[in-house]
């Protein structure tokens, strides 16, 4: 097959688009990759350029959540049609939500990775503000019109279904790694995250406020100034700005202790990276945290940062404890793979093109179960988890 693909080069979604086109082009198949949101940087392009059978198609077009983004958007539609007429792909795979309505001439799978009103809510206790109706309208016709939705955990599409309403056909297909990338070093007396610092949502305040009481430091890598301008600063971490992937593969293996006290969160694939360096894990006790790593962390709420402290020193006086909790959620991580989600994707495909006519009409029939699928995976209309 040929699979045109949408990501936005900003956030996670460029790590999930690259770890997924390198599976499938490892079953043979073609992945065309748009981009936008800012130009892919120098890694980012030779990331893409090591993956066989991948086409990249790079632009800066403003994505769907920044400042006034509505005619890089409607410019960016047409950009992605022009792609579509050229490259004639067999599915589209949208990793973004205001493009769904367009008149694609092949059935189209969207992920929804995240979203504002989703965001607002977690981050701020109430619904986003009218400034956002017209952000909402957007992903509502692009969730509406899409032959399925995907979502990362059962608990990012359940909120996804709070806020648009339940969808034609929708799913929750988790993310994954290849172990392989990572690994354990002797464990340094180091706490580690990684959130986007001027982010409210990765709640990287929690950690500046008790890093003063703890014995170790604590360094977080990511970016401190936003998209649209304006930056954060702190005093009491270590912050180290965006990292290379090598240098976060570095971090994470000599790291005893990851911290990730966000407040919103649809998957997190830092932790799954942690978690498969043998980092003991501290998480946020939010949905889709718990669903995923259930009894392999220790959960604090996010907006209590005395729990927060308490786990961190606990865990810093208990060396065994530290190793107990790293070798269990290791475990735990070895079964979010990239393979397994690969595999997910591919049965999605295969079930679209067999059951969509052209152009965008609906899917009609159900998705059969799979014997190796825990969860009646059933695409039509109900929601199911492929894990």
């Amino acid at each position: 097959m040929k699979i045109l693909m949408t990501a936005d080069t900003v956030g996670g979604v460029w790590t999930y688009a690259i770890e997924l086109a390198h599976q499938l082009s490892g079953h043979g198949h073609e992945v065309v990759l748009a981009t936008m949101g800012q130009m892919p940087t120098a890694e980012q392009q030779a990331a893409a350029a090591q993956i066989p059978r991948l086409q990249l198609y790079a632009s800066n077009y403003k994505l769907e959540w920044m400042e006034n983004p509505w005619a890089d958007v409607e410019e960016a539609g047409a950009w992605l049609l022009t792609i579509a007429q050229t490259v004639k792909p067999d599915i589209i795979h949208l990793n973004n939500y205001a493009h769904g309505p367009l008149p694609w001439p092949a059935p189209v799978l969207m992920v929804g990775h995240s979203c504002v009103l989703s965001w607002w809510r977690a981050v701020h206790g109430v619904d986003a503000p009218a400034e956002w109706e017209t952000y909402r309208r957007q992903v509502h016709a692009g969730l509406q019109s899409a032959d399925v939705v995907v979502a990362p955990t059962q608990a990012m599409l359940h909120a996804l279904q709070q806020h648009y309403g339940h969808f034609r056909n929708s799913i929750a297909v988790y993310n994954g790694c290849q172990a392989q990338k990572f690994r354990s070093a002797p464990k340094e007396e180091v706490i580690f995250s990684i959130g986007r610092l001027w982010d409210d949502a990765k709640n990287i305040a929690a950690l500046e406020s008790v890093a003063p009481q703890l014995a170790w430091p604590i360094y977080v890598a990511g970016a401190s100034r936003h998209p649209d301008g304006g930056e954060r600063q702190f005093s009491s971490i270590q912050p180290l700005g965006v990292l290379e992937r090598n240098d976060v593969i570095a971090w994470l293996s000599k790291t005893a202790i990851y911290a990730l006290p966000a407040r919103y969160e649809p998957f997190g694939l830092s932790a799954l990276e942690a978690a498969l360096s043998g980092c003991a894990l501290v998480l946020s006790e939010i949905p889709t945290l718990c669903e995923l790593w259930e009894d392999h962390a220790i959960f604090v709420p996010p907006d209590e940062p005395a729990a927060l402290r308490d786990a961190l020193s606990t865990l810093i006086a208990d060396e065994q404890l530290q190793k107990t909790l790293g070798k269990a959620a290791r475990r735990r991580a070895l079964t979010f793979t990239s393979e397994r989600m690969a595999k997910r994707y591919l049965m999605l495909y295969q079930l679209l093109r067999r059951s969509r006519s052209y152009p965008n009409t609906p899917v009609r029939a159900p998705v059969p179960a799979v014997p190796s699928i825990a969860l009646p995976a059933a695409v039509g209309g109900e929601s199911a988890t492929l894990q």
